[in-house]
């Protein structure tokens, strides 16, 4: 049986991906509390299922496999006993106060007729409007609030690296940094218990979802079969990559060492691949203010079976000549060598490039100066168009999760 995950480089020529087309949880976005649902605008959602759509089909095109978190979620809970089981972890994490209010929804959800519009429903939210005049006899569900939403929506979906990431044969379902985005990793707890593609394949579990302590797969990086690159940043704990190493160690899939980059905890380098990201086998797209001396800490395992950790300062390029063991890498600065075009594409995910094989990329077409700089450095580029995509501050790697890759 073929492995349903196997992904151990970040540019192996990529045979299955996972993807989230953009749905109403975009339309339930509201100014007053777009910082709580982690957006700074509110993208057009036909132009931005447009824009998808051709990310997609340029995928398909490159003879990408692409699957879809919704079809594969709504597949996930074919037999009655999961449907149940999913709706009732779903409003659990709801956070919905007052169980008159529980019950009026579980009544929604369970009249829901095909399980593809039950995940719809879930992911979009559900405002109050929705619902008819509650009839309770909860005092909590009596109170007026102005709050428009019973249930949140899910508007970060369509950034399908973070909930979750695969490592090797392995998966990582992440503990997310916001609470507004821990109920999206619901999904991907079904998908691999219960679709078929995957109950029956043993694959590692790497990671908790209800885990104390938050990582996001932005701040995964396969850089090798051997190596991985972990984010220190306002998204991911250093305790979740301890953790994260002492589960694949001990679950022997394969990597030898991971090395845990201090990129701090600024929102504009909120994970690893927002700045830095692998094109080609000794091809890196960076942010410019990562060049200098970096901390980095690595981490192996003994040959007794203890974790090793050793702390390094040094510049990027001789931590991946090291490490990659390669005899020297090509860094290609995000805006070039203009400060204010770096700030402006870094801003619109100029350094977050999907690599479909070693050396070409999908990247947003709005950073004219970072593809540039790119193609200047030999790497073939595929242009999508980003003007409602990037208003969530993602870009190509952020909107893909690799199921499958070849081996390099």
């Amino acid at each position: 049986m073929t492995q349903p995950i196997n992904v151990f480089s970040e540019i192996g020529k990529l045979k299955t991906v996972l993807l989230h087309r953009p749905g109403k949880e975009l339309e339930n976005l509201m100014p007053d509390y777009l910082d709580d649902l982690l957006f700074d605008d509110i993208p057009y959602l036909p132009q931005a299922q447009k824009e998808h759509d051709a990310f997609a089909d340029l995928l398909r095109k490159k003879g990408v496999e692409v699957v879809y978190l919704e079809d594969l979620a709504a597949e996930a809970i074919s037999e009655p006993d999961v449907r149940s089981s999913f709706i009732k972890d779903y409003l659990e994490e709801a956070n919905i106060k007052g169980t008159g209010l529980t019950r009026m929804i579980q009544a929604k959800l369970d009249a829901i007729r095909t399980n593809r519009e039950l995940i719809d429903v879930t992911m979009a939210g559900i405002p109050k409007s929705d619902l008819e005049e509650l009839k309770s006899k909860s005092l909590t569900d009596m109170i007026e609030s102005d709050y428009p939403f019973a249930i949140d929506p899910m508007p970060n979906l369509y950034f399908t690296r973070d909930p979750f990431a695969t490592l090797g044969t392995g998966v990582s379902i992440n503990k997310m940094y916001s609470v507004t985005r821990r109920r999206e990793t619901l999904y991907a707890k079904y998908i691999f218990t219960y679709h078929p593609r995957f109950k029956d394949s043993n694959i590692p579990m790497l990671y908790d979802r209800h885990d104390s302590t938050r990582i996001e797969g932005g701040d995964e990086l396969v850089l090798s079969k051997d190596l991985l690159a972990l984010g220190m940043s306002q998204r991911t704990d250093v305790a979740s990559i301890e953790k994260l190493a002492k589960n694949i160690f001990e679950q022997k899939i394969g990597f030898k060492r991971l090395l845990a980059f201090d990129i701090g905890s600024k929102r504009k380098f909120m994970h690893l691949d927002t700045v830095f990201t692998m094109l080609d086998y000794d091809k890196f797209s960076i942010h410019p203010e990562i060049e200098g001396d970096l901390t980095v800490y690595s981490i192996s395992e003994t040959v007794d079976g203890k974790i090793e950790i050793i702390k390094e300062c040094d510049s990027l390029e001789a931590i991946l000549n090291k490490y990659l063991e390669i005899d020297t890498v090509k860094l290609i600065r995000c805006g070039g060598n203009d400060p204010m075009a770096a700030a402006r594409e870094q801003w619109n995910d100029g350094s977050n490039t999907l690599a479909i094989a070693p050396g070409e990329v999908i990247v947003y077409d709005r950073n004219p100066v970072t593809n540039k700089a790119l193609e200047e450095a030999g790497v073939t580029l595929n242009y999508i168009a980003g003007s409602e995509l990037v208003r969530g501050r993602g870009g190509p790697r952020c909107m893909s999760m690799p199921l499958v890759r070849e081996d390099i």
